[in-house]
Parts: structure tokens; sequence; C-alpha cells
């Protein structure tokens, strides 16, 4: 489901124009369009509602960067949210995966930062860096592997989500619209209810077959009678 028919799907279920004269166009981004603005703003709250609640291999990132000689900070990408894992790159290209720890034992277990070496540890220093310690005594590859959010179906016109588990986001997205219009409980019972069987779906893809093989874990038999 792109993006046009997901919008044209949420005003058929709803039968709201938020309102507005003619709602007849998706694309008008003017500035009196506020119909158009207030459904983006629902399938938005929907992808975040998702992207928080599983862990779908599109919200996964990689990148690579470089420590500085004789600096114990390392910057983080601007679209970072969270990470899943630092490593640093030796000169031979040997990994070193980094430990997770809080910032008072960096400063504890490395108080000097003119005390160099090869980093053994990080913690996360604020929204944009990372500090690490030892401080490396010489230029690392890092490699970042991270959370984000992807870029909006109301902005590519297409996401993961939307091509393969659009009944999630659409039900996320009617929820945020009905619960606006302060609809009937039971019909927000209802959205409710096809949400969590969607999104349990979603669960079982991402956070189970997609972290197994049929190599080690047994395929799911049934009993045939």
């Amino acid at each position: 489901m792109n993006y046009t028919t997901l919008f044209q799907t949420i005003k058929g279920y709803v039968e709201n124009d938020f309102p507005v004269t003619t709602f007849t166009d998706p694309t008008n981004t003017s500035s009196d369009f506020s119909s158009k603005a207030q459904i983006d703003t629902f399938i938005k709250q929907a992808e975040q509602r998702i992207f928080n609640g599983v862990q779908i291999l599109d919200l996964r990132k990689n990148v690579t960067g470089n420590t500085t000689t004789n600096n114990k900070y390392v910057s983080l990408p601007t679209d970072w949210i969270s990470t899943f894992s630092v490593a640093v790159i030796d000169g031979s290209g040997n990994y070193s995966y980094l430990l997770n720890k809080d910032v008072n034992f960096i400063r504890e277990s490395f108080p000097n930062p003119t005390a160099t070496g090869l980093p053994t540890h990080y913690a996360q220093f604020d929204k944009d860096s990372l500090l690490v310690g030892p401080t490396p005594n010489a230029v690392y590859s890092v490699e970042l592997h991270y959370f984000y959010y992807p870029e909006s179906i109301v902005t590519t016109t297409n996401s993961w989500v939307g091509d393969n588990f659009d009944s999630v986001l659409l039900y996320g997205a009617l929820l945020e619209a009905y619960t606006f219009m302060k609809g009937e409980q039971d019909v927000i019972a209802q959205y409710q209810k096809r949400y969590d069987e969607a999104f349990a779906q979603l669960k079982l893809l991402c956070e189970g077959k997609n972290r197994q093989d049929f190599y080690r874990t047994e395929q799911a038999r049934y009993s045939v009678t």
C-alpha cells in the first residue's frame, strides 16, 4: 500500500474530511490544505508507534567512521536514536566490540585522558557523541550499528511497512484518526483489536522468523489426522 492508497483508505474508513472543501488531491501541500496535514500526522503517529514496538530490519542502520587520536569522543550520525553495537577496527582489520558502560564508569576506569590505547568501552555521552575509553592512541575505523527512524511514507510514497505489512499501518493510523474524532468506544475497540492482531503478526515475523533459520531451528509441524 503506497501513500496515496493509504491516504484515501483512511479517509474512506472514517468518512471525515477534517474538514476541507476539496479533498481529492493528496499531493497538494498548500498551506490551506489542512486536512492533508492532519491525516499525515495520524500516519506519522502510527509509524512511530510501530517503530518503537517492534524491531523491524528497516530500523537498523550501519555506518563507519573514525576515531581521532587523543580525542575520547566519537560523533554520532544526526539520525541516531539508540545504539545496537560499536566496534573499533585496528590496522590489521580485526574487530573489537566495545562494552557499553555509563559515563561515570568510563571516567573512573580511565581517569587520565592522556593515557591512550585501543578503546575497549564506550558510554552515551549525549545525543551527539559517544565517550570511549581509553582515549584512542591512533585513528581507528569505527563501525556503528544503530536504531533510527526511516523516512515516513508521507514523504517517500512507499515504505517497508506499507509494502509488506500495510494492515498494521492502516489500523494504527485509524486509531489515531478516530481518537482525534472522539469516536465511539466500540469502534475504537474494534480498530484496536485489528491493530493488535496485525502487530502481533509483524512482531512474529521481525523478532521470530527473521532471527532464526531451519538449519538449527526445527520447522513448525501440525498433526494431521
